[in-house]
């Protein structure tokens, strides 16, 4: 039997469908950080923090709306126990700073043949700070923890990650809002790859597609990212040096998302073009039931290696595994998303974090089947009071992954 949606359309009249859908993506608003900041000062006072350090990237992103990236030089914002916020950028960098927050701050500057990190001691000093703890930005670069620590003489430096992921770990109604109309635009295009595809058409054909189609649903900056594979190259997880073209009666594995308002959007989806056979029918059912039996571990208050754990269960009761073994899952089951493609919580066995309200993470027990194909379907769900839900419709079939005949 073959599959159900497949070709049959060229790739301009699949472009010429897209319209812009993201235009009433509503961004995050500033009542909003208001309230992070005033989360991570509360978690400051119950692990006994006297001020963090955010730096460039995702995490001053989320706490500030301020949007710069990391790079040689530090930039970043003070934060302490009592709300007090202050930016520490180079000093010609000063006008576009003042420009581009969205959480107003005094901005302290540095030139280039002074020290940064003596500019951030210096801050605490000034806030009446002389010692204790200081949570650190998780994410900085090592020569910044680096410089930090060779000039410090009173402070204890820790990780920030309990303030950090304390906050980003449980999305608001606001930020699953962002990623579910994200989900729906990256569904739809998904959709579309199926009638695009062809024999002999190349990967990346395939990936210029997916670019230009979120483009035109709304998305200035296209794909996120995007792994095209086909055939003996969907066993390789996160794809191969030179993709093969698709050819008659192979899988085909595509993994795409895209970013709006500092939000990702990150779907899998794995079918056969052309007959099915037997060993892809046994494989993809399997993964199917295995995504299902995760899915219903996901229970408020149980750890998250409870989702992994269940991933493994299934596999090994169908003769793959154990553990990491191939044929199998060689990864973990899934990963938080958020701002970054990859947050906390993370679905393995080892992370006990309870699973609460607002988590958000993918659902992506991949079997690989060395030397000949690989089976990764990935949906992500959101933890409500009631329990998990899914943001996308998980694959329907093997015959039918789309669900076009509306069964």
């Amino acid at each position: 039997m073959r599959t159900i949606g497949l070709g049959g359309s060229t790739i301009q009249e699949e472009l010429d469908k897209f319209t812009n859908k993201a235009a009433d993506i509503t961004p995050i608003q500033k009542p909003e950080y208001e309230a992070r900041i005033a989360k991570a000062c509360e978690l400051m006072k119950a692990e006994g923090l006297n001020a963090v350090y955010l730096n460039a990237g995702t995490n001053l992103h989320y706490f500030t709306g301020t949007k710069w990236g990391a790079s040689e030089r530090m930039v970043g914002a003070i934060l302490t126990q009592s709300g007090k916020l202050t930016y520490i950028a180079p000093t010609f960098e000063l006008g576009t700073i003042n420009d581009m927050m969205l959480i107003e701050a005094p901005v302290r500057g540095w030139e280039e043949d002074e020290s940064p990190y003596q500019l951030a001691l210096d801050i605490l000093a000034e806030e009446g700070i002389a010692d204790g703890k200081i949570g650190l930005d998780e994410s900085s670069a090592f020569f910044i923890t680096d410089g930090l620590a060779q000039i410090n003489k009173t402070y204890t430096f820790v990780n920030a990650k309990s303030i950090t992921a304390g906050c980003r770990m449980y999305k608001s109604e606001a930020e699953i809002s962002i990623m579910k109309a994200l989900m729906d635009i990256t569904m739809d295009v998904h959709k579309a790859v199926a009638r695009i595809l062809k024999p002999g058409i190349a990967a990346q054909e395939v990936i210029d597609f997916i670019e230009e189609a979120h483009i035109r649903s709304g998305i200035p900056t296209g794909s996120y990212f995007c792994i095209v594979l086909f055939g003996l190259d969907s066993s390789f997880p996160h794809g191969v040096k030179a993709p093969k073209n698709l050819e008659d009666n192979e899988i085909v594995l595509v993994d795409t998302g895209c970013q709006l308002h500092g939000y990702i959007s990150d779907i899998t989806r794995t079918y056969v073009y052309g007959e099915i056979s037997d060993e892809h029918r046994r494989i993809w059912n399997l993964e199917k039931s295995t995504q299902l039996a995760a899915f219903e571990a996901a229970k408020l208050g149980d750890p998250c290696a409870n989702v992994d754990l269940a991933s493994r269960k299934n596999l090994e009761a169908s003769g793959l595994g154990p553990d990491y073994k191939l044929p199998g899952l060689p990864h973990r089951t899934g990963h938080g998303i958020g701002m970054d493609i990859h947050e906390w919580p993370y679905m393995v066995r080892s992370e006990q974090t309870p699973m609460a309200p607002g988590m958000c993470f993918s659902i992506e027990p991949m079997i690989v089947v060395p030397d000949e194909f690989g089976v990764r379907l990935e949906d992500h769900v959101y933890m409500t009071e009631e329990g998990p839900k899914w943001f996308t419709e998980p694959a329907h079939s093997i015959e039918d992954p789309f669900n076009t005949q509306g069964n």
